[in-house]
């Protein structure tokens, strides 16, 4: 099973589902909404569904796949629902190198009279687009044929995935805007918001429709979690260094957003007074321009603060792909887990 098959296969399960909305509604509105909803998906990595189905795969998944395929494709959708309403919140103006939902929704409204209108429509509509996926979400999940021992397995950890990534955004929205030098503070949002719900829970949803025991479960946690840490601190980096061309979004979001990141901590704690002044004046600043931008940069480089993150990376990556060594999963399954170690910390998007 590789990755270009699993992707393959989720998106025609995603078609299939799309297609089918759009002929059982007598509503324009809600087709369009499909389409938008469909045109998002479509640029997605499909790391969580090709983890689920390694899940999977690694304890011995044989068979049938549908039923994989449509839980994996659940993951995809619940997927969507967090992104639309992470940018929402975020107040984020491109994804994927494209308008984000709530700005493409604001500019179809018609422009009226009273300022921040058009806005105010796109950011409700785009929750409600997302709640939708949310909504659909389930019913992929639900809808297939799941024997009642899978359901018995699988269904308590898709809500505990869930709870763990509301948890996480929670912990990040507290935290943005109040900048610290407490490493294990920003690491511990990285835990709930990324490696939990990117990482550990899609391979334990996999192999419990597998019918995967609690040996299998503690293995993929231990090279779920370092690996996780290290998914979203190559994002933090790419999210300051990385070319807009190829992530897709501008390197200054994150800075003006005031993101309390790994990397951010780091500078915070080795910085010198004039240094750390720096970045409390200018880290948060919705205006924030390139120059500042440039200067925060300088302040990361001065004190050490971008090497700092990428040996934690380094050594995060190190510690899953150890873990599988001691694992109980097939030889092919750890080749997989072994090369998404690598691609999930070596990226550019």
């Amino acid at each position: 099973m590789g990755v270009y098959e699993v992707r393959q296969e989720v998106d025609a399960v995603l078609e299939e589902f799309f297609t089918a909305k759009k002929i059982a509604t007598e509503h324009s509105e809600l087709r369009d909404l499909t389409d938008m909803l469909r045109e998002f998906i479509a640029e997605g990595k499909r790391l969580r569904p090709l983890l689920c189905a390694v899940g999977w795969l690694a304890v011995g998944g044989t068979g049938d796949r549908d039923v994989l395929l449509r839980v994996a494709a659940c993951l995809e959708l619940f997927h969507s629902f967090a992104l639309i309403h992470d940018d929402v919140m975020d107040r984020s103006a491109t994804r994927r190198g494209r308008p984000t939902v709530h700005r493409a929704l604001a500019d179809r409204h018609p422009a009226p009279e009273e300022p921040g209108r058009c806005e105010r429509f796109g950011e409700n509509a785009a929750i409600l687009l997302g709640d939708l996926a949310l909504v659909w979400s389930d019913e992929l999940l639900l809808g297939g044929h799941m024997t009642r021992d899978q359901s018995l397995a699988v269904l308590p950890l898709v809500a505990e995935m869930r709870t763990e990534l509301m948890l996480g955004q929670y912990l990040d929205l507290c935290a943005t805007g109040e900048l610290t030098s407490d490493v294990q503070a920003t690491l511990q949002v990285n835990r709930f918001k990324t490696a939990k719900y990117t990482i550990e829970r899609p391979l334990h949803i996999g192999a419990a429709l597998a019918g995967g025991g609690a040996e299998a479960m503690d293995a993929f946690t231990r090279y779920a979690l370092p690996l996780g840490e290290a998914f979203q601190l190559r994002d933090d980096l790419l999210g300051v260094y990385g070319d807009p061309r190829v992530t897709g979004k501008s390197r200054l979001d994150d800075l003006r957003e005031g993101k309390r990141t790994t990397l951010l901590a780091l500078a915070l704690g080795a910085a010198n007074p004039r240094q750390a002044a720096r970045l409390r004046a200018l880290v948060g600043q919705p205006d924030l321009d390139e120059a500042g931008g440039e200067e925060i940069r300088s302040v990361f480089a001065a004190t050490g603060a971008r090497p700092a993150v990428e040996r934690m990376i380094t050594d995060r990556r190190d510690r899953a792909v150890r873990a599988l060594e001691a694992s109980p999963f097939t030889p092919q399954a750890i080749r997989v887990l072994a090369d998404i170690a690598v691609t999930a910390t070596v990226r550019n998007s």
